[in-house]
């Protein structure tokens, strides 16, 4: 990730295993906690992050440990931008993936609202998957406020 003027970054790199869900949640909320926004954005901000690293690690490795989960995640005044990828097998069909209630692990009572929930946390959501190659889910949210905008 190239830094640019204004931008503040982290890079974390982890073994896909379901323990570390926590801890990068934990990191990113670190990271963001010297930004001025508030208990509900931040606790927003904790859930997209849990259900991106969970699918990377349950549905991207299919629970294989072997694998590792990156995130990116960059702030300045105006935005915070949080990318989660993996390279593992790649979603199939995104259209389907993202439809909610859908899921391809039924059996680990998985609800499949993790995509409708980053959807409606964050204000801009792109997810890049190939087969075998892996996805790319880019989550941004505005700092600005709407009503600021307004004046």
């Amino acid at each position: 990730m190239e830094n640019k003027t204004g931008h503040n970054f982290m890079r974390l790199e982890f073994a896909a295993r379901s323990e570390n869900e926590g801890f990068a949640r934990i990191a990113v909320a670190s990271f963001l906690s010297r930004l001025d926004i508030t208990l509900e954005e931040m606790e927003e901000i904790k859930t997209v992050v849990s259900e991106a690293v969970t699918n990377a690690i349950i549905h991207g490795y299919e629970g294989d440990e072997n694998g590792t989960v990156m995130i990116m995640t960059t702030y300045t005044p105006s935005f915070i931008e949080i990318i989660v990828e993996d390279h593992g097998i790649g979603i199939a069909n995104l259209e389907e993936a993202r439809q909610p209630l859908f899921t391809t692990k039924p059996e680990l009572e998985r609800s499949g609202m993790g995509f409708t929930i980053m959807e409606n946390f964050m204000d801009q959501m792109e997810v890049e998957t190939e087969i075998n190659r892996g996805t790319r889910i880019r989550l941004v949210k505005n700092l600005i406020k709407k009503e600021a905008l307004c004046n």
